[in-house]
């Protein structure tokens, strides 16, 4: 049985002070969610004051980036060293938006996904296909690639200490949410996917999260999904409350 996984991507959002008063008043809602680990992604100021405040809690905390080298000229950079020392157990790599936006490729988030499991970091690596690749009907050719050339080089053990999230990026933030079904099928395809590059087994324990305008109001029925082992939750994420009940759902 797959342990189910709800992360929040806070992304630019929360000073420092915002960060810590956050999960104060999430503590006391998510205290009783024995189910599921309860991850938060936080901006890099805030990961020390959210690791702080989440002292005594089973809510853990991510960071949304890092540089693969331990150090170096890397200006602007952030280190698994930095994070480890922060306080961070998860790190979010291969989001859409560092994709979209800072030229990421599979090869740089292969990079990152080795130094994060050398620093004993969980990564938590995002995949997903533009609108216009699902309606080329591109969608399996686009996440193989980001699943082949992500894991490359991999071991299998290796392998087993991550956690996926397939987003679809013409659902994140549009308020568009791919039906648990559309979902479920992605999810089915990676889980397929990992079966050929690593093992069967390796494959059933693998989880995978859905991310892409997940609300308190379809929670339940992404949930509901067999294929589906939690999800990666951004706007959402943003206030305690609404969190908290897509944690509770």
């Amino acid at each position: 049985m797959r342990r189910p996984v709800i992360a929040g991507n806070w992304k630019m959002f929360k000073t420092q002070a915002e960060a810590r008063a956050f999960v104060i008043a999430l503590k006391p809602l998510v205290a009783n969610s024995g189910y599921c680990d309860i991850v938060i992604g936080a901006p890099f100021t805030a990961l020390a004051a959210a690791v702080d405040a989440a002292r005594g809690s089973t809510i853990g905390i991510a960071a949304q980036n890092m540089h693969w080298e331990k150090e170096g000229a890397f200006t602007g950079e952030i280190s698994t060293r930095m994070l480890v020392d922060a306080g961070c157990s998860y790190v979010i790599l291969g989001h859409s938006e560092r994709r979209q936006f800072f030229g990421e490729t599979n090869y740089m988030v292969n990079q990152k996904i080795k130094a994060a499991l050398d620093a004993d970091l969980t990564p938590i690596v995002c995949v997903g296909e533009l609108n216009s690749e699902r309606q080329a009907r591109l969608t399996e050719r686009v996440l193989s690639q980001q699943f082949q050339e992500g894991f490359a080089s991999l071991t299998a053990e290796q392998f087993s200490r991550i956690i996926l999230a397939y987003e679809p990026v013409w659902a994140i933030g549009t308020g568009n949410t791919a039906t648990p079904e559309m979902a479920s099928e992605a999810h089915r395809l990676l889980r397929g996917l990992a079966v050929a590059m690593f093992s069967m087994e390796r494959a059933a324990a693998l989880r995978i999260l859905y991310g892409g305008s997940v609300k308190p109001d379809n929670i339940k029925g992404l949930m509901a999904q067999v294929e589906i082992d939690g999800a990666l939750v951004g706007g959402a994420s943003l206030d305690a409350n609404s969190f908290a009940s897509i944690v509770n759902f």
